[in-house]
């Protein structure tokens, strides 16, 4: 079972920032989960939030906000002052410090309640860059990026995430041409996560956090995690 760093080691560090990303490379994390998002100007820049609200010194949606205007707020500080002046990352800037680790690489596209026209292209795009297909896989709530994703780049991988108890999981894969499962840690059952498994679907879930919810997913056998703590689970 692959220990995918959630948002980062976002337990240890802001969320979602360089710093974070590179306490979970630290830590031997398998890999890392983030969140793509475009600013005004259309850069992607990595943040969970539609708003720069909780997680920075500002106020307002990404975006509203161009490169230059959001690279001024301060996405440290708020974890802790020693990470004052942490500022938010392009997915590009990522890309260049992540192409080395051998990690592997979610990248969970925040489409909704803001659509971002063309992210899927911008996205793809940064990876074939720094010639990542093989180690990046995509995934979204909003389905139709999936699609799109592999209407774009038919070799690189995407899962659907979900978090309620649908009656057929397998039809996500179906209808978005997804390769994996990616449902919340709750919303698994022994069912689906078997009928999955013999039709070659790998399942990552979401947020493990506590033994009890480790335990669980184990018994599912779960390809991975995604987790807060990605120093604290056997592989």
């Amino acid at each position: 079972m692959d220990i995918f760093a959630h948002r980062g080691a976002r337990a240890y560090a802001p969320e979602n920032t360089l710093c974070a990303f590179q306490k979970a490379y630290a830590m031997r994390a398998d890999g890392i989960e983030l969140d793509v998002q475009l600013t005004k100007d259309g850069v992607p820049v990595i943040c969970h939030d539609h708003s720069v609200n909780r997680t920075s010194n500002g106020q307002g949606w990404i975006k509203d906000y161009t490169l230059a205007e959001i690279k001024q707020l301060d996405f440290g500080s708020w974890f802790h002052s020693d990470f004052r002046g942490e500022t938010i990352p392009t997915l590009e800037e990522f890309l260049r410090w992540f192409a080395s680790t051998g990690m592997r690489l979610n990248i969970e596209i925040k489409n909704g309640p803001v659509i971002y026209t063309g992210i899927e292209s911008k996205v793809i795009e940064a990876v074939k860059k720094y010639d990542l297909v093989e180690q990046v896989f995509i995934s979204s709530f909003f389905h139709p990026s999936l699609l799109m994703t592999k209407q774009l780049c038919p070799r690189i991988k995407t899962g659907a995430l979900f978090t309620c108890r649908p009656l057929d999981p397998l039809e996500f894969c179906r209808q978005s041409q997804a390769d994996y499962l990616h449902p919340a840690w709750e919303s698994i059952d022994s069912l689906w996560a078997s009928e999955a498994k013999h039709h070659g679907i790998k399942i990552h879930t979401f947020t493990v956090n506590h033994l009890d919810q480790y335990d669980f997913v184990k018994s599912m056998e779960v390809d991975a995690i995604f987790t807060d703590y990605p120093d604290i689970w056997p592989k």
